[in-house]
């Protein structure tokens, strides 16, 4: 590979960027805290041919972007999250889908001090496989053990490290110690770009139900308002009419007046009582039938 210049290096870049701006629509922005270059690489496999991704420095990123985009207030909302160690995906495929690429590549790691532990961990009971010279290691993390067959037992699950508290020195060499690799990196989605908005991944997991259920939930309270209020609305209409027609229901069932829909109210509450007192009428009958003679 020839070597170029810083300035044409630059040009490279700032052009490169600009291609992918007009050829996808969509820019997913990646946390890469902790990620390596192997699973980094594994990860451009996966998506070769449906995405792309560019990293370098903010500094220089954010003046492609202002100087290079086709429309600059387009991609304006992206400038505001390009900050700290974090990557750009460009590409044109469903954004579910290339999530599952981008958050499925995951790598065990141990937990080093001095570190924030991005989870719990905890440590199960059981026997270890350590000689009793390492008794004191145990005693001075207060976790209680015992010799079994010539090793160490731990008799009761402890918790060692809290989830966004820094690793100590004891916690990393215990881990290490017991070949427990509590923690796993990946690269994590921080922000989704398209049609001109930025919004959290969270917004991916929204599915067509929770956006009916909200709607509902507020078609509610507008027409509760609205009653309550006495101010008609097109979520009110529905109700008041049903509320109407229970009051010139009401009436005609209690006065001589009736109408269509009211005499078959009418009609099916004459049934409903004439079925009890046929029942109550055949009763004696049947009781005679089945006395003994």
């Amino acid at each position: 590979m020839v070597k170029v210049d810083r300035k044409t290096w630059k040009a490279n870049y700032f052009a490169k960027l600009h291609r992918y701006l007009g050829e996808y629509n969509k820019i997913i922005i990646i946390s890469c805290d902790n990620v390596g270059s192997k699973q980094m690489q594994q990860v451009r496999m996966s998506l070769r041919g449906q995405a792309e991704m560019l990293f370098g420095k903010n500094t220089m990123r954010r003046k492609a972007i202002s100087m290079y985009a086709e429309d600059p207030p387009i991609v304006t909302p992206v400038l505001e999250h390009v900050n700290g160690n974090i990557g750009f995906v460009f590409t044109n495929m469903d954004l579910i889908e290339c999530r599952e690429f981008l958050t499925g590549n995951r790598v065990s790691a141990p937990a080093k001090a001095g570190q924030l532990a991005p989870v719990s961990v905890s440590i199960p009971a059981g026997n270890t496989g350590m000689g009793p010279e390492k008794t004191a290691f145990f005693q001075a993390l207060g976790i209680p053990t015992k010799i079994s067959k010539g090793t160490i037992e731990i008799l009761s699950r402890q918790h060692v490290i809290k989830q966004g508290e820094r690793v100590g020195a004891s916690e990393a060499g215990l881990l290490n110690m017991l070949k427990i690799s509590p923690f796993t990196y990946g690269l994590i989605l921080t922000q989704c770009f398209e049609n001109g908005s930025c919004f959290p991944p969270a917004v991916l997991d929204i599915t067509s139900a929770d956006l009916l259920a909200h709607i509902a939930a507020g078609i509610k309270e507008i027409a509760q308002v609205s009653l309550g209020a006495g101010f008609v609305t097109k979520a009110s209409v529905p109700h008041s009419m049903i509320n109407g027609y229970k009051n010139v229901l009401g009436v005609a069932l209690a006065t001589d007046y009736t109408f269509p829909l009211a005499d078959k109210v009418i009609e099916a509450m004459k049934a409903g009582a004439a079925a009890p007192a046929a029942v109550a009428a055949e009763a004696p009958a049947a009781a005679a039938a089945a006395a003994p003679v």
